[in-house]
């Protein structure tokens, strides 16, 4: 049980300085001088320090990404704590290129680990390459009967992509469609738009012919195809844009034409970020952090002046809304999930907690994944 005092409150919207009561993993109140008298409640001085809802992360390598540049450029697995600095208290796992040695099985098993050392987690199957992979053999039925699984990623447009036809995405699609509303889930087709062929075009094609709601349809990366991305929310669909600090002045562009009703921010988190020449050579491989998902939001508020209630909604309350979690996730309401980020001064992450736990105070973790401490071990060359 914590009681957080003196806090600067954006729920996303801003509530002014409140307290802010937490009990067995959720909100319970939200309000000027709380006085709950519970025996063994936990107080933390808020002074000077902003609160907004824990970030929502729906493109994260958690199994590791990469190989494009043989075995050895296989990236690493996520680890608890890099979640948590980074503010993220829910994410949504996926497949990268590689899914001959990664599978939708090893994805939920990291997912379930995720939700077991404290955050909510959830993934999606399918990768790259068309048919997609799964677990049971059908993306409908382990959409359906898979508690973690939402939707399937599917890439187009790419030249690593299995360049799937308009008709194979139209079957793929309604597919999803029926499991989302047998299951009660977004049934949300993920789609990594490359920069070659007719990128978002033959999506929005499909919606105007095929008559399938144009929600189900989630386009990421759309920070390389800004103007397709505005038309695309324009006609009510959701543009996922792929966190860059260095490109926020392109985000801002894009809210002055659009707003940011349907906008959300992803960080593609431990992700290979390859390096090709112009022969399609690949010459290097990175991998890619979970620190930008807010950084290119903090750039909107400080650079550009946008309002920390609207540029926080694109990684909490526009995404919880985007997967159907909102108002549990995505807000600091009562009855929402106790999941909040403490901002200092400096608008820096300061203080974590998700589903109730406190997971960093002051900058200073306080839970790590199972096998961290021994990780961190070997890094530091200690022996263990």
């Amino acid at each position: 049980m914590y009681l957080i005092r003196n806090v600067a409150v954006y729920d996303p919207a801003p509530r002014g300085v409140q307290d802010i009561l937490i009990i067995n993993g959720g909100i319970a109140a939200v309000g000027s001088h709380l006085d709950p008298q519970i025996p063994g409640i936990r107080e933390i001085d808020g002074t000077g320090k902003t609160a907004v809802p824990g970030f929502v992360d729906q493109h994260v390598h958690v199994t590791g990404g990469g190989g494009e540049g043989g075995f050895h450029s296989r990236t690493p697995e996520l680890m608890l704590s890099s979640v948590i600095k980074a503010g993220v208290t829910t994410l949504v796992g996926v497949l990268g290129t590689d899914s001959f040695t990664r599978s939708v099985e090893n994805l939920v098993a990291k997912t379930k680990a995720l939700k077991n050392e404290g955050i909510t987690a959830f993934c999606l199957t399918g990768a790259y390459a068309y048919p997609p992979v799964t677990v049971t053999g059908s993306v409908a039925k382990d959409i359906v009967y898979i508690d973690e699984i939402i939707g399937c990623k599917l890439a187009t447009s790419d030249h690593r992509c299995s360049r799937p036809t308009k008709e194979e995405i139209i079957r793929l699609a309604s597919d999803i469609r029926m499991a989302a509303l047998v299951s009660g889930k977004p049934g949300v087709l993920h789609i990594h738009l490359g920069g070659i062929g007719r990128k978002l075009a033959e999506i929005m094609e499909i919606v105007k012919e095929a008559e399938i709601p144009i929600t189900h349809f989630r386009p990421t990366h759309m920070d390389n195809h800004l103007e397709e991305a505005v038309q695309f929310m324009q006609m009510g669909g959701w543009s996922d844009f792929t966190a860059e600090p260095d490109k926020a002045g392109d985000l801002y562009d894009v809210i002055n034409k659009a707003g940011i009703q349907r906008m959300t921010v992803s960080s593609d988190s431990n992700g290979s970020i390859p390096v090709w020449n112009d022969k399609r050579e690949i010459i290097d491989v990175k991998v890619g952090g979970m620190e930008p998902l807010y950084e290119v939001i903090r750039n909107l508020i400080v650079d550009y002046g946008v309002p920390m209630e609207t540029a926080i909604s694109l990684i909490t309350a526009n995404v919880a809304k985007a997967l159907n979690l909102y108002p549990a996730k995505g807000a600091l309401l009562p009855g929402s999930d106790g999941d909040m980020v403490l901002l200092d001064g400096d608008l820096r992450v300061d203080s974590v907690f998700a589903k109730g736990r406190l997971m960093m105070l002051d900058k200073k973790l306080k839970a790590k994944g199972a096998f961290e401490e021994i990780a961190l071990d070997v890094e530091e060359g200690r022996h263990v």
